[in-house]
This record gives C-alpha cells, structure tokens and sequence, in this order.
C-alpha cells in the first residue's frame, strides 16, 4: 500500500474527503518526525512503538577494494511492533 492507497482508506473509513486524510496523515508523519528528532519515543499501545537507537562506531569495509572504513556513530529510527499488531500479522 502506497500514501495514496492509503490516503482513499483512510478517506472511507473515516468518511473524510480524500484532502482532510492527506493532511491527517502528513500531520501525524510530521509528529512523529519531530518527536523523534528531540530523541522522544511515540507508543500507540496496541500497534506499536517509535524509537530512536543508537549505532556505535564502528570499522567497515569497501566491498570493491577491502580497504577499511571508519563509519561514525549514528542514530535511527526503529519501530517495535506491539501485540494487537504481531497478533493480526499472525491471524490470531
């Protein structure tokens, strides 16, 4: 499912007009977002979790030339999905 599939499902379930779901859903990605960027996590109990983790530093290498690489610690963003969520992707 694409944003724009999921932008007309939205739309009918809600009985929204196509425009108001597009913004609905901008606005909840842009909440997120930010959040994350603060380093906040987003629960929405049931369906999951939106985290930042951290990546150490650490040596890699050029696949073409196997010289080693320094790669820099990082963030990410992850999600862990909750059980409402594991149990419908599982038919239970």
């Amino acid at each position: 499912m694409n944003k724009t599939e999921l932008i007309e499902a939205l739309a009918s379930k809600c009985n929204l007009s196509k425009a108001s779901a597009g913004n609905a859903i901008d606005g909840l990605v842009d909440i997120i977002t930010e959040a994350l960027a603060k380093g906040d996590s987003v629960s929405l109990i049931g369906f999951g979790t939106f985290s930042v983790g951290e990546r150490a530093a650490r040596t890699g290498r050029n696949p073409q030339t196997g010289a080693e690489l320094k790669i820099a610690a990082s963030k990410a963003a992850k999600f862990s999905a909750g059980a409402k969520l594991k149990a419908a992707v599982n038919g239970k």
